[in-house]
């Protein structure tokens, strides 16, 4: 299956942090034959592929499975559903929105309409926990014969080609990456390779410290989508990274500092290949690898993200070129790393 196919019908599937079943499911489905894969008790599946030779260092790539969402916490008496975010959602990208639940039933997420505010009101963000999703229920008893507490919503899926070479979904973070490391399992490799499919990573890295403990890697390579903040408004380092210009290797970010090595081999090897690479103009964000590099004895660690605009919303945007040049620079690491 093309990359492009792997990573839409990934999309396509629900899974928020603690609730990845049906996402596990669909990966283990897509592995091939000759991949030896298991789920550890968190939930991460761990799948090992033999290669053409024996690796003198231990290489794990990563992804996450998980999605951001959210998680009913109440139902009030008039039907309607009071929720917290799974992982970091701005309330201003989901007034408004669709979502679903696995069975079926569909909802709106809403707040007091702006023509009933006062002016306080509407210059003032509202909280995730003033909002509500609403489900066409006429009490709270008719509620609770769909939803009740511990409940997941997801956003609806809408995967679509927009522009020139740009996709827009719902869960590309880190759909994508899940679907690069499906794409290379699925491949003839040089080398003996241990691919982890993490679960947890929106609330908090969790997947990551039990599988790097497991797996005992000496070099692990994360593969990201990471915030672009490339549109009107923005200039100069304001913009983070941006979408057309290839993928993005980290120094820094709110959780690790990068193996210095390993992110100046990144630069070198795009440029010997010419791979467009950039980096990103300020410390922002975070990902598995935080955990990973600290786990067992230490572990070296990069990450390769493809630039993503609207990140955690249900229209993350990316362009086809960027994934293209982060799947490249992943491969030649990772053979690099094998034989360092």
């Amino acid at each position: 299956m093309e990359l492009f196919d792997l990573t839409e019908k990934l999309c396509l599937a629900d899974g928020t942090s603690s609730d990845e079943a049906d996402v596990t499911e669909l990966i283990l489905s897509l592995l091939p034959s000759d991949v030896k894969a298991y789920v550890d008790p968190l939930g991460n599946i761990i799948a090992e592929k033999k290669g053409r030779a024996t690796p003198k260092n231990k290489v794990m790539l990563a992804a996450h499975q998980d999605e951001v969402g959210f998680i009913v916490t109440y139902i009030t008496s008039e039907g309607y559903l009071r929720f917290d975010a799974v992982g970091g959602i701005n309330p201003e990208v989901v007034i408004g929105r669709t979502v679903h639940f696995k069975n079926g039933i569909r909802g709106v997420i809403g707040t007091k309409p702006i023509h009933h505010q006062d002016t306080k009101e509407r210059k003032r963000q509202p909280e995730i926990k003033e909002l509500l999703i609403d489900i066409g229920a006429t009490d709270e008893e008719n509620a609770r014969q769909y939803v009740t507490q511990g409940d997941t919503a997801y956003f609806s899926p809408g995967w679509q080609e927009m522009g020139e070479g740009y996709l827009k979904a719902k869960a590309l973070d880190d759909r994508l990456g899940c679907a690069m490391l499906i794409d290379l399992l699925n491949s003839e490799l040089p080398y003996d390779v241990t691919c982890v499919f993490t679960v947890q990573e929106e609330i908090g890295t969790k997947g990551a410290i039990t599988s790097a403990f497991t797996v005992k890697p000496d070099f692990a390579i994360v593969i990201e989508t990471t915030t672009a903040c490339d549109f009107a408004g923005n200039e100069g380092d304001k913009r983070v990274c941006e979408l057309g210009r290839g993928c993005v290797a980290s120094y820094m970010d709110r959780g690790a500092i990068y193996d210095k090595e390993l992110y100046r081999l990144a630069f070198e090897r795009a440029k010997e290949n010419n791979i467009p690479v950039q980096t990103k103009t300020v410390v922002a964000g975070g990902n598995d690898s935080r955990s990973i590099q600290v786990s067992t004895g230490g572990v070296r660690t990069i990450a390769l993200s493809v630039p993503c605009r609207y990140l955690h919303s249900p229209a993350c945007m990316i362009k086809k070129s960027d994934v293209i040049a982060t799947n490249q620079l992943m491969r030649i690491m990772y053979e690099e790393l094998c034989s360092i």
